[in-house]
């Protein structure tokens, strides 16, 4: 199924003869998408100026809100193991659904008051999705932290020979301790390289002790011995150990080291559930947050780029289409067709009656206007943007 895409018009009542939402409803066409009213608040409006420079904030403030929207989507998949429909589940606004957030759409005016200059609402905005992506990275960070500790200390428990805590396998008896003149070293090796270990381990370096080779334990890969030589020349034993592709393993004796472990894993185990569950309320939370605040974004910037294209008095309809990101090309096209005209010279038609453009009077319009506040973006005639939630 094709994912829901969801486009904000802004249109002119002057061009309308009949009931606005009505008309432009037709334009899209029901097969293509729905056509929902989109409540936008009397703004103050400003000096030409800083309405230019509104737009331009605005065009970045929106692509830190896609970024920081994708952010917690990613984050959520991820420590839902990628599924998709579980992560689908946490994305709620208000703990309704998101789609039933922006149908319903309604400025907040206790958190955002609509009499506050538009420069101040957005450092507001800007300073909440800031706020809200340093908590998403720092808590994430910390689960993924607690993770990677579990997983190391899982895979001590778990792994092979070559990687697990050798800590309930070696028997302190067999390791040579306290001892002025000797060592012993716990030597890894293949399990196919067994017997050619046996067959020359006594010769590897000097004052290797005959005979002193104990196998410790096997599994599927690997044999784990233990050798005792003379401390001055241990250094010689492992470096030649190494070159026969022979692993020394790093193990010292403690006393209680087992159950020291298990408590450790216990512990580790228990913090990774605590912070999965905080890092999995935070990212419903985060969501939710984030989504409101795009809402508001883009609701001031169809506002800034409504008043910079019609002009004052400031006479409007803006709608919310609901349709899917493969039908959104239809609707697009639509929409150019019904409306290219308020772009003057910008739009054309060829000999066959098609919206052609004319990129030449669309940049020195654009550049005379203040607009194109989106880098690389398309111009239309009319107040359109996308909004592609992840």
């Amino acid at each position: 199924m094709s994912p829901t895409q969801y486009i904000l018009v802004s249109l002119p009542l002057r061009i309308f003869d009949d009931d606005p939402l009505t008309s432009l409803g037709a334009t899209v066409g029901k097969d293509n998408g729905e056509t929902l009213p989109f409540s936008i608040p009397s703004f103050k409006i400003g000096t030409l100026d800083s309405l230019v420079q509104h737009a331009d904030d605005l065009a970045k403030l929106n692509a830190q809100c896609e970024a920081a929207a994708a952010k917690v989507s990613d984050s959520l998949r991820g420590i839902l193991d990628g599924d998709e429909d579980k992560a689908a589940q946490q994305k709620l606004v208000n703990d309704k659904p998101t789609d039933h957030y922006l149908r319903s759409f309604q400025w907040n005016k206790v958190r955002y008051r609509a009499d506050r200059p538009l420069g101040e609402l957005i450092d507001t905005l800007k300073k909440e999705l800031q706020n809200l992506d340093n908590d998403i990275k720092a808590k994430f960070n910390q689960y993924n932290g607690v993770k990677g500790t579990l997983a190391t200390l899982q895979r001590k428990q778990t792994g092979n020979l070559s990687t697990k805590s050798l800590t309930p396998i070696v028997d302190p008896s067999l390791l040579v301790q306290d001892s002025e003149y000797l060592e012993t070293h716990l030597i890894v090796v293949p399990a196919n390289a067994r017997k050619d270990f046996l067959r020359s381990y006594e010769t590897l370096a000097p004052m290797v002790v005959p005979r002193s080779s104990v196998q410790v334990a096997q599994d599927d890969e690997f044999a784990l011995f233990a050798v005792t030589t003379f401390k001055k020349t241990s250094a010689e034993f492992l470096q030649k150990c190494r070159e026969q592709k022979w692993t020394p393993r790093q193990y010292k004796y403690v006393e209680g080291g087992k159950e020291e472990e298990e408590r450790e894993l216990a512990r580790v185990t228990k913090e990774e559930r605590k912070v999965w569950g905080e890092a999995l309320r935070l990212g419903r939370t985060g969501w939710s947050e984030a989504v409101m605040i795009w809402a508001h974004v883009m609701t001031l910037r169809v506002f800034v780029e409504t008043v910079l294209r019609y002009g004052l008095p400031l006479e409007f309809v803006c709608a919310l289409v609901r349709t899917t990101a493969k039908q959104a090309k239809k609707v697009k096209t639509a929409l150019d067709s019904a409306y290219s005209y308020l772009g003057g010279n910008a739009f054309g038609r060829d000999k066959k009656g098609r919206v052609t453009k004319d990129d030449a009077a669309i940049t020195s319009e654009m550049a005379a206007a203040g607009l194109g506040d989106a880098e690389g973006s398309e111009y239309t005639a009319y107040v359109y943007y996308e909004i592609d939630l992840p």
